[in-house]
C-alpha cells in the first residue's frame, strides 16, 4: 500500500461513520414528530380538565398542528432542494423544539393552540428533509436497508407514543401534569440541533421547483374557512356566518384550481399538480388518502376522550389499552407490503377497509354490551381487528396510488398524497364537534357526564364504519398489482421522488 492510499481509506472511514451519524440524527427527528402527533392525544383530557380547554380549544390542539403540518409539507421539501436540505433540516429541527417549550410552557389554552400550530408549521420544515438526506448520503445499494429501519421507526413510533404520553401524565413529574409530554423534546431537539449541524452533510437539487407561495396562502385559507365554522359551530349556536365561511371555502378552493392551472403553464412549479388527476387511479387514491385521513382523525380523538371522560380511566390504563391496536398495526404493515400485495394486489387494500369497518363494528357491539363497566381485554378483540385493517392499508396505500402516474411527475403526486391525509386528517378532527360533540350535549350534571361520552363514542363510531364502507368502493379504482414506482416510497411528503434527480452535495 503506498503512502497516498492511506489518506484515502481514512477519510473513506470517517465518511462512512460520519452517515450512519447523520442517520441516526434524521431518524430521531423524523420519531420525535411520530411520537409528538400521538402522544398529545392520550393528555388530551387531562390538558382540558387542568389548563380548562373548551372542546374547540382541544379539537384545535390536534387539528391545528395537522393543519399546518399539511399546508407547509410540500413547500418545506422545496425549500430544502432551493436552500439546503441540512440547513432546512436544522431549521425545522430548532423551530420544533422551541415551539414544544411554547407548548410545555403554555399559560392558557390560547397559546398552547397557537404553540402547537407553529409547531406543526416547524414539522414541515423538519420532515420532508429526512429522506433526502438519506438519498443525499447514502449509495441506491443501501437504501433498501435504510428505508426498512425507517419503516420499523414508524412502527416504534405508533406503539411507543400513546405509552409515553400516558406514563408521562400519569407521573405527574415536578407536579406538571401534562407538560412533559411537549418538554421532553428539548433535550433531544438540542441535540439533534447540535450534532446535526456536525454530522449531516449539506445537498441541494440541481433542478428544484420554485415555491408556490399563492397557493399555500389558498389551501391555508380554504382549510380554515370551513374547520373553523365545524369546531365553533356548536357552541355558538351554528350562527349564519359559519355556513357562509363554509360556502366560501368552495368558492377559495375554485379559486386554487384556477391560479394552479395558470402557475403550471407560467413556471411549470404549481404546489398541485392538476394533471394529475386525469389519472383515475391517482384521483380516487387521492379520496382514499383524504376519507381515510378524516376516519383516523375522528376516531383517535373520540378514542382516548371515550376512555378517560367516559368510562374514567388513568391516562395509562388508555395507553396500555391501546397496545394490542399498535402491534396489530405494525405487523399487519409489514406483511401487506412484504407477502401480501405482492401476490393478491389491490384487494389486500381492500380486506384492510372491510376489517377495520368490521372492528369498528364490533366496538361498537362491545361498547353496548358492557356499557360503562367494559374491561381493556374486553376492547382487544375489536382493536386487533382494526389494527389489522389499518396495518393492511397504510403501508402499500402509496405505492397504489403512485401506480399509473407518470414517472417525471413520481415526486409531485407522493407530497400530494401525504399532503391531502394531513388535510382529511384535520378535517376529521373538526367534524369531532358534530358527530361526537354534537351528541354530548350541554350542561350536564356530572353524573350524566360518562354516559353521554359512551353514547356519543357509539354514534360517532358508526360515522367511522360507514367511511371504511366508503374507502371499500373507491378503492375498485386502484390498479389491480400496484407497481413501485418510487424507491423507499418516495420523500415522505417532500414533493419530488427519491430518484428523479440525483443530489448535489454541498461543502
Amino acid at each position: 500500500m503506498t503512502s497516498t492510499e492511506t489518506p484515502d481509506v481514512s477519510t473513506a472511514v470517517v465518511a462512512d461513520r460520519r452517515r450512519w451519524f447523520a442517520l441516526a440524527i434524521v431518524m430521531t427527528a423524523a420519531f420525535m414528530d411520530l411520537v409528538d402527533v400521538t402522544i398529545v392525544n392520550i393528555a388530551i383530557p387531562s390538558i382540558q380538565r387542568d389548563a380548562g380547554a373548551s372542546f374547540s380549544q382541544i379539537q384545535w390542539i390536534t387539528a391545528g398542528y395537522a393543519l399546518a403540518f399539511a399546508a407547509g409539507l410540500i413547500t418545506g421539501g422545496r425549500l430544502g432542494d432551493i436552500h439546503g436540505r441540512k440547513r432546512l433540516f436544522l431549521v425545522g429541527i430548532g423551530g420544533f423544539t422551541l415551539a414544544s417549550a411554547l407548548c410545555g410552557f403554555a399559560a392558557n389554552p390560547e397559546m398552547l393552540v397557537a404553540s402547537r400550530i407553529l409547531q406543526g408549521g416547524m414539522a414541515a420544515m423538519m420532515v420532508p428533509q429526512v429522506l433526502s438526506i438519506v438519498h443525499a448520503t447514502f449509495p441506491a445499494h443501501e437504501r433498501g436497508k435504510v428505508f426498512g429501519l425507517f419503516g420499523a421507526i414508524v412502527g416504534l413510533g405508533a406503539v411507543t407514543g400513546p405509552l409515553l404520553g400516558a406514563l408521562l401524565t400519569e407521573w405527574n413529574l415536578f407536579g406538571l401534569a401534562w407538560r412533559p409530554i411537549f418538554l421532553i423534546n428539548l433535550p433531544v431537539g438540542i441535540a439533534g440541533l447540535v450534532l446535526g449541524s456536525r454530522f449531516i452533510t449539506e445537498s441541494r437539487a440541481p433542478r428544484a421547483m420554485k415555491l408556490d407561495l399563492v397557493g399555500v396562502a389558498l389551501v391555508t385559507l380554504g382549510l380554515l374557512m370551513l374547520l373553523y365554522p365545524l369546531t365553533r359551530g356548536r357552541e355558538l349556536g351554528w350562527p349564519l356566518w359559519g355556513y357562509g365561511s363554509m360556502a366560501g371555502a368552495v368558492v377559495v378552493f375554485g379559486v386554487l384550481v384556477a391560479y394552479e392551472r395558470r402557475k403550471a403553464v407560467r413556471d411549470g412549479s404549481p404546489l398541485i399538480e392538476l394533471s394529475l388527476f386525469r389519472v383515475k387511479s391517482f384521483a380516487a387514491g387521492i379520496a382514499v388518502q383524504t376519507v381515510f385521513g378524516v376516519a383516523l382523525g375522528v376516531f383517535f380523538l373520540v378514542w382516548t376522550l371515550y376512555m378517560q371522560v367516559g368510562l374514567g380511566w388513568s391516562p395509562l390504563r388508555a395507553g396500555l389499552t391501546g397496545v394490542p391496536f399498535s402491534i396489530a398495526v405494525s405487523t399487519a404493515a409489514g406483511l401487506s407490503v412484504q407477502q401480501l400485495v405482492p401476490r393478491f394486489g389491490r384487494g389486500v387494500l381492500q380486506a384492510g377497509a372491510l376489517l377495520m369497518a368490521v372492528g369498528v363494528l364490533l366496538y361498537i357491539g362491545e361498547s353496548e354490551r358492557y356499557g360503562p363497566a367494559i374491561a381493556s381485554w374486553q376492547m382487544a378483540l375489536p382493536l386487533v381487528v382494526m389494527g389489522i385493517g389499518m396495518g393492511l392499508i397504510v403501508a402499500p396505500l402509496t405505492d397504489a396510488v403512485l401506480s399509473d402516474v407518470p414517472r417525471e411527475h413520481a415526486g409531485s403526486a407522493s407530497g400530494l398524497i401525504n399532503t391531502v391525509q394531513q388535510m382529511g386528517n384535520a378535517l376529521g378532527l373538526g367534524l369531532v364537534s358534530v358527530v361526537f360533540f354534537g351528541e354530548v350535549g350541554d350542561r350536564l350534571r356530572p353524573a350524566q357526564v360518562g354516559p353521554a361520552f359512551v353514547n356519543a363514542f357509539q354514534h360517532a363510531l358508526v360515522w367511522v364504519a360507514v367511511v371504511m364502507g366508503a374507502i371499500f368502493v373507491l378503492m375498485f379504482a386502484l390498479p389491480r398489482r400496484p407497481a413501485q414506482h418510487v424507491e423507499g416510497g418516495g420523500t415522505a411528503s417532500s414533493g419530488r421522488s427519491v430518484r428523479e434527480e440525483e443530489p448535489q452535495l454541498v461543502g
